[in-house]
């Protein structure tokens, strides 16, 4: 059986960091499929040839797969493994894609609305002083990534699963780490062309989890429930708008 890793099957050594390591393996599955490797139908390595094969944990493995199906190069069969579907016919409806897309992340945000908002309690609660700390440096990390430009997406992720961590009930971390990248939305509420409205909206987010980790650090368990709830149920509220948009459904005036 083939073993993809730029084709050659050989294990390399890689940058540390989940995120550069989801996407080296996520480019590298990218170009064996778009390059013919894998044709339409044939089924990928299983999960532990990968991970064996490019030297990263299950969990980089899954995210880079998440990635691939999200971008309809692959489709994940229930007990029968990861199999390559026909990206020429899945890009003929870019649309169709979005929507899929858009739809799965507001599933995601569906389920981590409730825990969440309790996580957000339970941290105002019983986080350490070092775990309000790593909170807040996670909030700087986010600022400084909207300040340089780049994507707030792992800032974003590790900031919740900061305020998991601070609950000390180990399966709200638990949760987070299952979906990995996923947990994250990956749909553009902002087109990536319209660079001061991306900026005004990631300033936005900011805010919005500002309001959490205040509510946290004070101490004060029925504010912080109240803003993480404001900033979780106005990102469903968001990409339900930008759903409804792609169905031609607008807003009456």
């Amino acid at each position: 059986m083939k073993v993809v890793d730029g084709v050659t099957g050989q294990v390399k050594t890689r940058a540390k960091g989940a995120g550069s390591l989801v996407a080296q393996v996520s480019e590298s599955l990218r170009k064996a499929i778009l390059g013919g490797d894998y044709a339409p139908g044939d089924r990928l390595p299983s999960e532990m040839e990968l991970t064996e094969a490019h030297g990263v944990s299950r969990t980089v493995i899954r995210e880079a797969v998440t990635g691939l199906r999200y971008d309809g190069l692959v489709e994940v069969r229930q007990g029968a493994g990861i199999f390559v579907l026909n990206h020429h016919q899945s890009r003929v409806n870019p649309s169709k894609l979005d929507r899929a897309r858009l739809s799965s992340d507001l599933e995601v945000l569906e389920i981590r609305t409730p825990l969440e908002i309790e996580a957000a309690g339970l941290a105002a609660l019983r986080r350490s002083p070092a775990q309000e700390e790593a909170i807040f440096d996670c909030h700087a990390k986010l600022l400084a990534c909207i300040e340089a430009d780049r994507s707030i997406r792992e800032a974003d992720l590790a900031l919740h699963m900061a305020i998991a961590a601070a609950t000390n009930n180990p399966l709200f971390t638990q949760f987070l780490e299952m979906h990995g990248a996923s947990a994250i939305p990956q749909s553009k509420v902002v087109a990536e062309n319209r660079a001061a409205e991306q900026t005004a909206y990631r300033r936005l987010i900011h805010r919005e989890h500002q309001a959490v980790i205040v509510a946290i650090s004070d101490g004060d368990e029925k504010t912080a429930r109240a803003a993480m709830q404001d900033h979780l149920r106005g990102s469903q509220l968001r990409y339900r708008d930008l759903l409804r948009d792609l169905r031609g459904i607008g807003s009456e005036a």
